[in-house]
């Protein structure tokens, strides 16, 4: 891959691993635009496996002991990440954390980094479509009540202000990234797997707001209730896109992204 300055920069303290992934991005889109497109579609796809379990074991959990289903939900949510982590695909959120760290670093000029970051987020909206159309045609979807987990869950998120889920959505990806950074430290599989499941249930059960998740819930709640859920509208949805979205880059980009890296400009005591 070329880099902006014609050379690998220096990595500071940050652990290689973290470079070795950006520079992998980098490199897959430049070479293999399409597979790249391909690898932000799966995201989606993982999302919705993880949706699903985790929606409808709350719903079952609820029906058995009440109150038991968020933090079923929680839990079998935060598998997800760990699919899309070892199955090597792009997750848009996670993205903001290394374009913002590649811009900073000076590994890529901000327009590449930015075509990156927004191919892979297009791509997990387009991608988050599609699998919610395809999860709905299952048996597991067919006559779901209406006061599923599923249902209740998209609902709730059309009643919040765009103040609430701008805050939320810094609070999610803050998490989210910093799983992401927690894996590289870990010396084994074991410790990596439990990292994310941990550091991701604390977002899913706040209900925090997370915008590719979003781009296979609502769909998925669409889909399955055969037409809008309670508060469903084009507005709704578009706001919760966008303030999440922009909650999502400050949280993940700038105070976990941009700021270990500004952290690592100067090696020291402190290894980040």
């Amino acid at each position: 891959m070329q880099y902006l300055n014609g050379e690998r920069p220096e990595e500071g303290t940050l652990a290689p691993m973290f470079y070795d992934n950006i520079e992998q991005k980098a490199t897959l889109y430049e070479s293999s635009y399409w597979r790249y497109v391909v690898r932000s579609i799966y995201a989606a796809m993982y999302l919705a496996f993880g949706t699903t379990i985790a929606m409808m074991t709350a719903q079952l959990g609820n029906q058995v002991l009440p109150g038991s289903g968020k933090f079923l939900f929680a839990f079998f949510f935060a598998w997800t990440l760990v699919m899309i982590v070892y199955m090597h695909v792009e997750l848009g959120t996670a993205n903001m954390l290394f374009m913002t760290v590649a811009v900073h670093k000076k590994y890529l000029p901000l327009k590449k980094a930015l075509s990156i970051l927004m191919t892979c987020v297009l791509f997990n909206l387009i991608g988050g479509i599609i699998c919610a159309f395809i999860f709905s045609q299952s048996a597991i979807y067919q006559n779901l009540p209406s006061d599923h987990f599923l249902f209740t869950a998209v609902s709730a998120k059309f009643t919040k202000s765009a103040w609430t889920i701008f805050i939320e959505g810094i609070f999610a990806n803050i998490i989210v990234a910093t799983s992401l950074v927690a894996t590289t430290r870990m010396k084994n599989a074991d410790g990596r797997v439990w990292s994310i499941i941990f550091i991701i249930f604390i977002f899913a059960f706040c209900g925090f707001e997370h915008v590719i998740a979003n781009f296979v819930s609502f769909p998925m709640a669409f889909f399955a209730n055969g037409g809008p859920v309670e508060g469903m509208t084009l507005l709704s949805v578009a706001k919760n896109y966008v303030f999440t979205f922009l909650g999502n880059y400050v949280g993940g980009g700038l105070l976990i992204g941009w700021m270990y890296s500004w952290f690592s400009e100067r090696p020291g005591t402190y290894i980040d």
